[in-house]
């Protein structure tokens, strides 16, 4: 990073003491582009798209970066020094020269283009403006009146192929009144070749059409456009296939050859395996392809997606078979076979982690699972983890020495790949099925001198994908019960001192409903500039509510136990502007919401809000920053149960860009804070006020990051720009000395 900051200034030193014209040889001048100057019979419509389509075709293009330029002189010339050869390396460019433009040849592409937008019979002429070392080329263009259409009609025949045709002419994007456009008549060629691949056209194909246009009819530049069929197209392009016979094989490997198979059929569809590896019943409702129904591509797609989405099959093959057919044939027949080659049965990993938080914690965590597919052959999927954890304070203040954390977990997840519910509704999801899924988990933990606390969680939901971006997860029953042990008086006297965090320990029961919503365009490589958006709600108490009873002290409990009350939810939105040259800057807002009712009076200590941290606010450590302006009188590992609040909001930008080879850069600004609803004496200054834009804290830094397809390893260092702080003068400065280093696996977001 360091080496990136040095680049920049060397840089700005290079474009005051250096130039590269004095590399230039004596016979030529360094291109930098071509510009146009149009003269139309009218005004034309969309003018700066059809320029900007003109400077896409020029060639060559100029060269993009001086500093780039000069390093490649300097390496050309011999001896560069180290910086040099680093910067050759990363923006190097060939010099292009005035002499490499063949201006004859670009004329007669601009021409070319132009008559592709339906400007015929335009005149270009250029001539070139020459500088000191420096020339550019300017195209005049003597732009005719374009041609419109006037009509858009089918040569049609007795074949029913023209009759599909003609039912799709309708949904067309090319109008009366547009100018011609070739690049649009591709378009529509293949949009009409994709509905007739959807009717059953299995053979057809976009080039066997072919666009025509007729201007004899009129005498002001317009035109009738026909569409019509190639001479000599295929028989077998011009016929409608069906699906004959369905097959299935749930259990292909290599040495199967399925003479002793067993096959059953279920719908049309024949499902065969030597011996039971799927259930048939189970599978039938992944295969959306029925006897007798015309091939349909987005079928055959969305059958491959649901399959694969199981969970059990490594690969799915889907192949068809085309039956011979006669001239006299209206109707042609594909015979279907669906291979399915599953993933091992049993798996067992182990995953040893490293964990060094930015509150001086670290400590090595072991997890080891072991995953049954396909438990119950209906493609079932269970999974057992254990986890064990330690951390100790390696660094800090005295009194911080010696506090340790130990984690033991289990948790069992078993996940059905259809819906366990009362009715059949499985129909009205069409992208793909829904899934179940039953978890249940224990888990201790024990932090020395303060508390030993156990928790019991179990949820039962459903989760699906909407289409390729959407996903939600839903789950109607999700408990939480929470035992709190063996504290210390060191804790009780916490405890104690702020009833606001007692409060937050003593309900051990919370039971509710939860609900995520995911829009992701990350994973679509067409958007240039691709959205995240995700939100939480969490509801709890509701229902248990209804048969509950209340105890000595008013509240409600269930079998004796109080419950939480509350409602949450918390969502946060990301966008992602792509650069170029592999640089994006990513922004950020997150923010969240919680509010207390009935049975409570503060939300649960593990449903509320913090800050800071290395995927938060990286200039602040964890849980050091609020709730509001209050700051606690010891800064010592103890405070942090302080620092939460019901409301949160946060903001970060942060602008990436490559380094050298797996190495990126950050650089990266992060904003944001945790308030109270209500205010609290214990915790003065942490109510949520209209003055809050104040009181967020900001830091500021810059980081590294080894980045291996998709596997990041972050290394991020920041310091505080301002630090909310009651009745202290507020202060905005970059406060280097206390910058503190933060390391994490994966991007910050």
């Amino acid at each position: 990073m360091k080496l990136n900051y040095f680049i920049l200034l060397f840089f700005a030193v290079i474009l005051y003491s250096c130039s590269v014209k004095r590399f230039i040889p004596e016979n030529e001048t360094l291109y930098k582009g071509a510009t146009f100057k149009i003269d139309s019979e009218e005004k034309i419509k969309d003018q700066k798209i059809i320029e900007e389509e003109l400077q896409a075709i020029l060639r060559p293009q100029p060269n993009t970066s001086k500093l780039g330029l000069l390093a490649h002189y300097k390496v050309e010339n011999g001896n560069p020094g180290f910086i040099y050869r680093f910067i050759n390396k990363k923006l190097g460019e060939d010099p292009v020269y005035q002499s490499d433009v063949d201006i004859k040849k670009t004329e007669n592409f601009i021409l070319n283009r132009l008559e592709n937008l339906g400007f015929f019979y335009s005149k270009v002429t250029s001539e070139i403006k020459k500088g000191s070392k420096k020339s550019e080329v300017i195209y005049t263009i003597e732009l005719k009146q374009p041609y419109v259409m006037e009509t858009y009609q089918l040569e049609t025949d007795t074949l029913s192929i023209h009759k599909e045709i003609q039912k799709t002419l309708p949904e067309s994007f090319i109008k009366k009144g547009e100018r011609f456009n070739l690049a649009k008549f591709k378009i529509e060629r293949e949009r009409i070749d994709f509905n007739l691949k959807s009717q059953g056209y299995y053979n057809f194909n976009a080039d066997f059409l072919i666009f025509e246009i007729d201007t004899n009819q009129y005498k002001n530049k317009r035109f009738d456009l026909y569409l019509r069929l190639k001479k000599n197209v295929p028989k077998k392009a011009l016929v409608a296939y069906k699906l004959n016979t369905i097959n299935v094989y749930p259990n292909t490997t290599v040495t199967n050859n399925y003479q002793q198979a067993d096959t059953t059929t279920i719908a049309g569809v024949n499902f065969i395996q030597d011996t039971l590896f799927f259930k048939p019943e189970r599978l039938r409702p992944f295969v959306l392809f029925e006897k007798g129904q015309f091939y349909d591509p987005k079928k055959f797609k969305a059958t491959s997606r649901r399959l694969s989405s199981i969970g059990t099959y490594k690969f799915v093959n889907v192949q068809f078979e085309e039956k011979p057919i006669s001239e006299n044939d209206t109707i042609g027949y594909l015979n279907t076979s669906v291979y399915l080659s599953p993933l091992n049965k049993r798996a067992l990993s182990a995953e040893l982690q490293a964990n060094a938080k930015s509150n001086g914690f670290s400590g090595p965590a072991l997890a080891l699972s072991y995953t049954d597919r396909n438990l119950f052959k209906g493609g079932e999927v269970l999974k057992i983890t254990g986890k064990f954890g330690y951390e100790a304070q390696l660094g800090g203040k005295a009194n911080n020495t010696g506090l340790s954390s130990t984690q033991l977990g289990l948790t069992a997840d078993l996940v059905f790949p259809r819906l366990l519910f009362p009715m059949d509704v499985s129909g009205q999801f069409k992208y793909n099925i829904p899934k179940t899924r039953i978890s249940a988990g224990i888990e201790y933990l024990n932090r020395s001198k303060l508390y030993s606390l156990s928790s019991f969680n179990t949820s039962f939901g459903y989760q699906w994908n909407a289409n390729a971006s959407t996903y939600h997860t839903i789950n109607p029953i999700s408990t939480n019960f929470i035992k709190l042990t063996n504290t210390t008086p060191e804790f009780e006297t916490i405890l104690n001192d702020n009833p606001f965090l007692k409060n937050s320990f003593e309900q051990q029961l919370i039971s509710g409903l939860t609900y995520n919503f995911t829009y992701n365009e990350l994973s679509n490589v067409n958007k240039k500039n691709p959205f995240y958006f995700s939100s939480n709600i969490d509801i709890a108490g509701n229902s248990l509510s209804l048969f509950s009873s209340k105890n000595d002290s008013g509240k409600k409990t269930i079998l004796g136990v109080e419950f939480a009350q509350y409602a949450k939810i918390d969502a946060d939105a990301r966008f992602y502007f792509n650069l170029g040259n592999e640089q994006t800057l990513v922004t950020r807002l997150s923010g969240g919401f919680g509010y207390a009712y009935g049975n409570s009076e503060v939300l649960p200590f593990s449903r509320q809000f913090f800050s800071g941290g290395p995927y938060s606010i990286r200039a602040f450590r964890t849980r050091s920053i609020g709730p509001g302006t209050y700051a606690p009188e010891s800064t010592d590992t103890n405070s942090y149960f302080d620092r939460s609040g019901d409301i949160k909001l946060e903001a970060n930008v942060e602008y990436r860009f490559p380094l050298y080879a797996y190495f990126k850069g950050a650089l990266f600004v992060d904003a944001g804070n945790v308030w109270l609803r209500n205010e609290n004496s214990e915790l003065p200054g942490g109510k949520f006020t209209s003055n809050f834009i104040n009181e967020l804290a900001i830091g500021a830094g810059l980081g590294v990051r080894v980045d291996i397809q998709g596997f990041v390893v972050r290394l991020d260092w920041a310091a505080p720009v301002h630090a909310p702080v009651q009745n202290e003068t507020t202060k905005y400065t970059f406060d280097a000395s206390n910058g503190i280093f933060n390391f994490a696996i994966g991007y910050p977001f």
